[in-house]
């Protein structure tokens, strides 16, 4: 089975850090380019990140450029988001997605073929 599982939310004070992990099971990781995408009370899903198959390549929306960094790790099958200097606008629930496509730079959510049910951050004032 296809599975996608997010861990490493949680509730943090403002300026504070946390690492998302995405594990991925299933299918064949390498061919995969991975994005995590979020989506804040009252609105639409958004990309955050997104690490592109063909050269590891990232990409990152701009509220997010200079706090935020994703990695994967191909030995563990599992992409990180670092998070740093968070702000209480950064919270949402954080889904990870995989798409076979080997770019991933302005790739819509429509274009990912699977997902993790996500894992819920919080950051306080």
């Amino acid at each position: 089975d296809v599975q996608l599982q997010a861990s490493g939310g949680g509730l943090v004070q403002a300026g504070g850090s946390l690492r998302l992990s995405c594990v991925a099971s299933g299918f064949t990781f390498d061919d995969y380019s991975f994005a995590w995408f979020r989506q804040g009370p009252g609105k639409e899903r958004e990309v955050v990140s997104c690490i592109s198959s063909a050269n590891s390549s990232a990409d990152y929306a701009d509220f997010v450029k200079g706090r935020f960094t994703i990695s994967s790790d191909n030995a563990k099958n599992t992409v990180y988001l670092q998070m740093n200097s968070l702000k209480p606008e950064d919270t949402a629930v954080y889904y990870c997605a995989a798409s076979l496509l080997g770019y991933c730079s302005g790739l819509p959510a429509k274009e990912y073929d699977y997902w993790g049910p996500g894992t819920q951050v919080t950051v306080s004032s």
